[in-house]
Parts: C-alpha cells; sequence; structure tokens
C-alpha cells in the first residue's frame, strides 16, 4: 500500500489505469538516482506495482524496459575465528540447539537443511549427512564429524522413544513429500523417516489438519545463537548462517579445495563460493605488520 501511494504521488495524483510501463519506469529509476534506496527496496518497490496491476487492476503488464538499477554493495560475509566458535559453542546450553550449531559449523549446513533432516539421512558407517532437496531443489552429500556421532546418536535415543510414545497415543505420523506420502503410506510413522530434531510440542498440520510433530522452529535455534553469541562477548554479528560460512572458510585455511568445498556446500556456481577466497585476502592472513618487524619495541 505504501509503494502504490508513491507511486500515484511520483505522478500527480494519476489513477494507476492511466499510468503503464513507462510510467513504472520512470518511478523506480527515480527511486536508484534521487532516492539512492538499496537494490532490494527498488525490488520491492516493483514487486508492489507488478502485484496492483496484475492482481487488483487485472492488467497484465508488458516489459518495463531497462531500469536505472540501484547498486547492490558487495559484502564478505561475516566469518567467526576458530577461538570465537569454541567460545560461542561454550556459552550454548547443553540439548538440541547446541547439537544444530554444531552441525552448521561442522558439516556447513543451512538452518534450514538441519532442522529438516530425517533420521534415515545421517550415515554414521561413512561419516556423511545427505541433504535432500536443499536451496534450488538439490540433494547434496556433506561431513558429518566424527565427534558427532555419539551426541547424536544418544540424542536420537530419547527422540525414537518420544516418537514411540507419540505413536502409542496416535500421533506419531510425520509430514512426507506428496510423492512419498502416495507411494508409501505407511512410511509417515516409521523410525527413519522421522525429523532428527523434532519441535517439543505437537501441532495441527495446516495443509492436513493432522496433529503431529513438526521440526523444531527456527528462531529457537537464531535465538539460542544470539544469546550465546552475546554471552560469549562476540563482537561480530554471529547468526545461524555464520557457522556455515566459517566452516567454509576455516576449511579453505586448512586446505581443502574450492571446489570440493563447493560441493559441499550446493553452490550451484563456483564464483559464490569464491567469496570465502576473498575473505581469506581480504584478512591479512599470513601477512606480517612492519610494526612487528622492529628490532626493538616501539613502546
Amino acid at each position: 500500500m505504501r509503494w502504490v501511494t508513491r507511486f500515484v504521488r511520483f505522478h500527480d495524483t494519476t489513477h494507476p489505469r492511466h499510468l503503464a510501463e513507462d510510467d513504472i519506469r520512470a518511478f523506480l529509476s527515480h527511486l536508484a538516482s534521487e532516492r539512492n534506496v538499496a537494490a532490494s527496496t527498488q525490488n520491492q518497490a516493483l514487486n508492489a506495482l507488478v502485484f496492483l496491476y496484475e492482481q487488483v487492476l487485472g492488467v497484465e503488464l508488458d516489459d518495463i524496459g531497462p531500469l536505472d538499477r540501484a547498486d547492490r554493495p558487495k559484502r564478505l560475509p561475516t566469518v567467526l575465528s576458530r577461538k570465537e566458535v569454541r567460545r560461542l559453542f561454550a556459552s550454548l546450553s547443553p540439548g538440541p540447539n547446541r547439537r544444530i550449531a554444531h552441525l552448521l559449523y561442522g558439516s556447513g549446513l543451512r538452518l534450514s537443511e538441519a532442522l529438516r533432516l530425517r533420521v534415515k539421512e545421517l550415515d554414521f558407517d561413512r561419516g556423511r549427512v545427505h541433504v535432500r532437496d536443499g536451496k534450488g531443489g538439490k540433494d547434496r552429500t556433506t561431513v558429518l564429524p566424527e565427534r558427532l556421532h555419539v551426541p547424536l546418536q544418544r540424542h536420537l535415543k530419547t527422540v525414537k522413544a518420544q516418537h514411540e510414545t507419540d505413536c502409542a497415543e496416535g500421533v506419531g505420523s510425520v509430514h512426507l513429500p506428496d510423492a512419498i506420502a502416495e507411494k508409501y503410506p505407511n512410511a509417515a510413522t516409521e523410525w527413519r523417516w522421522q525429523y532428527v530434531f523434532p519441535s517439543t510440542q505437537l501441532s495441527e498440520d495446516p495443509r492436513s489438519g493432522a496433529v503431529r510433530r513438526h521440526h523444531r522452529s527456527d528462531s529457537a535455534v537464531q535465538r539460542a545463537v544470539k544469546n550465546a553469541a552475546d554471552a560469549a562477548e562476540i563482537e561480530k554479528r554471529a547468526t545461524c548462517h555464520t557457522l556455515r560460512h566459517s566452516f567454509a572458510t576455516h576449511l579453505l585455511q586448512d586446505g581443502t579445495d574450492v571446489r570440493t568445498i563447493q560441493k559441499l556446500l550446493g553452490h550451484e556456481q563456483l564464483r559464490t563460493t569464491m567469496q570465502y577466497v576473498h575473505v581469506l585476502e581480504q584478512s591479512g592472513e599470513a601477512v606480517t605488520s612492519p610494526l612487528d618487524t622492529l628490532p626493538t619495541d616501539p613502546a
């Protein structure tokens, strides 16, 4: 509504029905060149106007044409040092949130991927995590840290006991992809299909109305990581995704090939992974300050 109001006011309160693609282009270019808005803000305005015309007014827009695009700032990802990662983990309370944080850093998972993990996707024998339907709908395999084997197996025993109790009470089914649910109608209650990190509460599935246990809330994990970073007095903006960035950067520091890291992270383009190379290049690592080479202490 705000973007529609601004659009109409920009064109002297002319009704949108009397405005066309050239007028939209003029407004969006004005935002970039005169108002200096961010690229995401310009895109938000464009989406609002497309919705206005196509969904409200029922007008199909033609190609809007070239725009003055707002610059998207190129920022390198925030990366924690190994000492900061240790301090962060030490400040996390024992439990599922801590295990999830370990996987984000130890396996390079996105938070959504860790939360959607099923029991069958943890391969302890081979030390691998199988990520199904990751970003872009793609599957991949990444490393399962050996030091997480015993804690995760102990965690799964607790989860399995809860699942057996749920089954006995008639609420032990889990949401499955449509194709799996149709092909294997009994799979929803099988142990191997259950979430590794289930919710502590039962809830009604809005898709089917069934009462079941969904996976753990992402906000609970995000809040736990933020509180731990504050408690550890980490000055950087440390989030769940920061742990994934740190996974990639620390692998590079250890000499892992960038294409291997690309596969572990599930990046479609190599240039996305190369940002971690730039992090190392700009961090000044392995560079000695000339002040430290002076023969006497300048103090």
